[in-house]
């Protein structure tokens, strides 16, 4: 019972902090909108384009570093919104279908971001930078108000379009001809989820790195299918999982110094494996 209280006085400590606290609530804002943008992605069997868009980020990511930008953003996340736009037109208009224009993209943006960052990176340590930025780490303790801001507005955009667009994402998700039928936009639709995704990718890059993204958007909803039984109720079990999971990450990782994006994406593994049990013990 003491070794409880003493681990509950640390936590409490940190909430000190500023940054602990930045963290906090950017974690909760960016597992909400991840979670339910890849509800859609999860069940339309196109959930590896968190892979593909975060590999291409890392490409951008390369390229600011060497250029030395102030704000990296300003051009991971354009760049990461149009590669969001060219992997559904190849996927719509040309033979190269899903998985392979994926793959074309991802390994190619990953090949030359780390080919660039060895060749014009003049940073001491290229290798730490890499796994900085493939795996998270130090990132999260520069997040500010600005940064926390930008992803409750992207968390408030995902929410918004499911509350008031939750009919047409529903039928674009499950049957994209009844949708069409309907007089749905489907493809304004899937180009407007994939530039969304994007815009949370490039965010989510400063927890859990390029190369665990697809864990927070693939975890939550699958994890919500196993003891859900409507839609509607996948959508908040998705939420409320990803936000429980990823504040119990950054804080094991915070009073532990564990990694962060390593330990989110633990949490949520194993958070999934106790559905699954959930679900074999409801049968």
């Amino acid at each position: 019972m003491s070794q409880i209280m003493s681990f509950i006085n640390s936590i409490l400590n940190y909430f000190n902090y500023d940054f602990v606290r930045y963290a906090l609530l950017a974690a909760v804002f960016i597992s909400i909108a991840a979670s339910l943008l890849g509800i859609p992605l999860v069940l339309k069997r196109f959930s590896f384009i968190g892979d593909g868009l975060s590999h291409t980020a890392f490409g951008a990511m390369a390229i600011a570093t060497v250029l030395k930008l102030s704000d990296c953003n300003l051009l991971v996340m354009p760049v990461t919104v149009i590669c969001a736009i060219i992997l559904l037109a190849l996927n719509n208009y040309t033979k190269v279908k899903g998985d392979a224009s994926l793959a074309i993209i991802s390994v190619t943006s990953m090949a030359f971001g780390y080919f660039l960052m060895n060749v014009k990176s003049t940073a001491a340590n290229v290798s730490g930078d890499v796994c900085s930025t493939l795996f998270g780490s130090t990132a999260i303790i520069t997040l500010t108000k600005k940064d926390v801001l930008f992803s409750a507005v992207v968390c408030l955009i995902v929410v918004l379009l499911y509350v008031f667009y939750y009919h047409n994402i529903f039928a674009v998700t499950f049957d994209e001809s009844f949708a069409r039928s309907c007089g749905i936009n489907v493809t304004l639709y899937n180009f407007m989820i994939a530039i969304v995704t994007a815009v949370v990718i490039v965010m989510a890059m400063n927890f859990v790195g390029s190369l665990l993204i697809t864990a927070l958007v693939v975890f939550p909803p699958l994890a919500a299918m196993k003891v859900s039984d409507s839609f509607k109720k996948v959508i908040a079990v998705s939420a409320l999982f990803a936000v429980i999971t990823s504040v119990l990450g950054v804080l094991i990782s915070v009073v532990f110094s564990t990694p962060v994006g390593a330990t989110i994406v633990l949490c949520q593994a194993l958070s999934y494996i106790v559905f699954i049990i959930i679900k074999k013990l409801r049968k």
